[in-house]
């Protein structure tokens, strides 16, 4: 019984210890295969992730200065052959016609929770006016990607207010998250 009770007081204090952190929700970028993963590897993850590249939508030249700003002292020297490939990849997953993640979003704590009722009026109200639900209904993510989602669907049109969307990422997780079976 303790160990049941130790597992929902953790469960319960970790998204409001990563709320009471400020902290922005982070996007999640698919590592690259191949000549770009060998270039990201030996030059760039030694001080910093890739998920700082969705922060960005940049053409070939803004990337290119972005790497000679953020890299004068201390940062990585690249070859030309490596800069190349990288900045190919850069501008071709992150380029000027992408649309950067959103920074200023900060989830607010939350203290009331959805039924499922109220979830699905929500779904239905939010999300079927661009798709069916079956996307919804079909996936199992953790919180943090609902939140990566649902934030993103917002900046897409979907008529979500702070509160709604933090509730719903609550209710998502915990009926569609990833410890769920279909």
């Amino acid at each position: 019984m303790w160990s049941v009770l130790a597992v929902m007081a953790a469960a319960l204090a970790a998204p409001v210890a990563a709320q009471i952190g400020g902290r922005p929700t982070r996007p999640q970028v698919t590592r690259p295969g191949g000549p770009v993963w060998q270039v990201i590897r030996k030059n760039c993850i030694s001080c910093h992730g890739i998920d700082d590249y969705a922060f960005f939508a940049l053409d070939r030249a803004g990337w290119q200065t972005l790497l000679e700003t953020k890299h004068k002292t201390g940062g990585a020297v690249l070859s030309d052959l490596d800069r190349n490939t990288l900045l190919d990849w850069l501008t071709a997953k992150f380029g000027p016609d992408t649309k950067p993640f959103p920074r200023t979003y900060v989830p607010p704590e939350i203290t009331t929770f959805f039924s499922d009722p109220e979830a699905k009026r929500l779904l239905d109200r939010a999300c079927t006016s661009c798709h069916m639900l079956d996307r919804v209904d079909n996936a199992r993510y953790p919180e943090e990607r609902w939140r990566v989602t649902l934030v993103d669907m917002r900046e897409r049109g979907a008529k979500l207010t702070d509160e709604e969307l933090e509730r719903l990422v609550e209710w998502l997780g915990r009926v569609r998250g990833t410890n769920q079976d279909k």
